[in-house]
């Protein structure tokens, strides 16, 4: 018997990712092909957030309908089908089967039966459920949560991924007990709020009370946090990632606007002076990484504000800075607020983007020279004689990499720890020289 073939495609965060592993997981009996137009099925996992992630996803929809082989079954899943169930099916005749973000565990059953299905409750994993990790033999991503009880101005998500649905501490404990029996050791825990988890469940403190239990397991080497709210993250969420022995000091808190009458108007709930106080704190923290996020455009932007954010990211010395430009989303209490113009949106994104690129660029420019952990990932996509290291400190994919140069003549196993001598920094690019194992 000829074993049916499987080609996914999963857009997006990586919260979408690690749904996407689930597929995969149910879909185990498939064998993966690269190539679309040989897969018996595709599957298209969607984003949904924001309009140039809505325009990705149905590009890749119409890309992958015109390459797909004959008599080959299309699905898409996803935030985007969740958000638009209606028009999608109407407007995409191309596509044989839509489900949402209820049914990741059910895709076997849906592909058998040939049917839509969309379960009104968000699917949360749990350490039950067959994964197939992707992109990494160290590295995995673990969701603590689904949803999110804040109302941010500019932000849909809450209208069709619910409120905050966090899972049981025994239930991660366990996902992450199993990863590390395979050999795991290195993890990034995600969510839509992080700083939130376990408040559903009237757990205070859930996500201390998380670093502590995942501190017990054996075996993990490193790990990170992303995703943490200013409303809900503590300065003692903040000692305790520092604290860790396993938690690198990895601080990912977007702020997206700094001044205090702009954060109102966003509804982020965190003042000017609140979220100032919390990255101030974090800084002061050893090795402490800083990454954060900003929206330029947003309605009631004055000039003044948006001059205050750039002059803030310019002097607050964020290690990493993503700039988005405001997207106008229905069911968003922005959508009937007063807009700026396209041109003015556009402009002030790229003025901020150049800033943004320049604060990286300054704390690239500080580690050179230093000695640091590493893990070689492989080949290096840039030059087939170069390989690409990421500090431990770094967030997989989001960071960046640095290109090893001199291997010092090591015995180079990909995916392995090596103490890294970082030399010079040109154009952008850190680049390294192997010391030892580590």
């Amino acid at each position: 018997m000829t074993t049916k073939t499987l080609h996914l495609i999963s857009l997006g965060c990586t919260k979408n990712l690690v749904d996407s592993e689930v597929m995969l997981g149910r879909l185990s009996q498939y064998s993966l092909v690269d190539d679309v137009s040989k897969a018996d099925v595709i599957i298209i996992n969607t984003c949904g957030f924001i309009e140039a992630a809505k325009e990705e996803s149905i590009q890749t929809i119409l890309e992958a309908s015109l390459a797909r082989k004959k008599d080959s079954l299309l699905v898409v899943s996803g935030c985007l089908t969740q958000r638009y169930q209606e028009e999608l099916s109407q407007n995409l005749p191309e596509v044989d089967i839509f489900t949402g973000v209820g049914d990741y565990d059910k895709i076997d059953a849906l592909i058998e039966e040939k049917q839509n299905r969309f379960t009104p409750i968000v699917y949360l994993i749990d350490e039950n459920v067959p994964r197939v990790v992707t992109g990494s033999n160290y590295h995995a991503y673990i969701k603590i949560a689904e949803g999110c009880n804040q109302s941010c101005s500019f932000c849909a998500i809450p209208q069709f991924k619910g409120k905050l649905h966090s899972r049981t501490l025994d239930s991660i404990v366990k996902e992450v007990t199993n990863l590390v029996d395979k050999g795991f050791w290195d993890f990034s825990f995600i969510s839509q709020d992080s700083s939130s988890y376990g408040r559903d469940m009237g757990i205070k403190d859930g996500l201390i009370k998380l670093i502590g239990a995942v501190e017990k397991i054996a075996g993990i080497k490193s790990a990170r946090i992303l995703y943490l709210y200013p409303s809900t993250t503590s300065f003692e969420l903040i000692d305790a990632i520092a604290d860790s022995k396993v938690f690198q000091s990895y601080y990912d808190m977007p702020i997206q606007q700094i001044d205090d009458r702009m954060l109102k108007v966003m509804k982020r709930g965190a003042n000017e002076e609140k979220t100032k106080a919390l990255l101030e704190y974090m800084q002061t923290k050893e090795n402490a990484f800083v990454r954060t996020t900003l929206i330029a455009g947003h309605p009631h932007e004055t000039q003044e504000a948006f001059d205050k954010l750039c002059q803030y990211t310019n002097d607050f010395g964020f290690d990493r800075v993503n700039v988005f430009a405001y997207s106008n989303e229905e069911s968003t209490s922005a959508y009937e607020m007063e807009q700026l113009s396209p041109k003015v949106i556009k402009q002030r994104t790229k003025f901020l983007g150049a800033i943004a690129s320049e604060v990286v660029l300054r704390s690239l420019e500080k580690m050179v020279d230093k000695i640091l952990i590493a893990v070689v990932d492989g080949t290096s996509e840039e030059h087939e004689y170069l390989l690409s290291a990421r500090p431990l400190a770094w967030e997989r994919d989001i960071d960046g990499e640095i290109l090893i140069n001199d291997t010092s003549d090591l015995e180079v196993v990909f995916g392995g720890r090596y103490k890294v001598h970082v030399t010079q920094l040109v154009g952008g690019q850190l680049l390294g020289t192997l010391l030892e194992a580590a």
